[in-house]
């Protein structure tokens, strides 16, 4: 899986402390998703906290949009 993130998602990782590691297990393994246009939002509880990823499909690869702990 190719992933691109936008500067605003690479600035969110680093202010949020959220490693790609776990935007990768929140993509490919999703307790729920909901569609909102072209975009997915993604969701996935990671060590007790609810992990919040919003991306969209582009061609061969996913472009991150942000991210966020709820």
């Amino acid at each position: 899986m190719y992933i691109k993130y936008s500067n605003h998602a690479k600035k969110r990782l680093i202010e949020r402390g959220i490693n790609e590691k776990d935007i990768i297990k929140v993509i490919e393994f999703p307790d729920y998703t909901i569609k909102r246009g072209k975009e997915i939002e993604a969701y996935k509880k990671i060590n007790e906290k609810m992990l919040k990823v919003v991306y969209i499909n582009i061609n061969k690869f996913i472009k991150i949009i942000t991210v966020y702990n709820l």
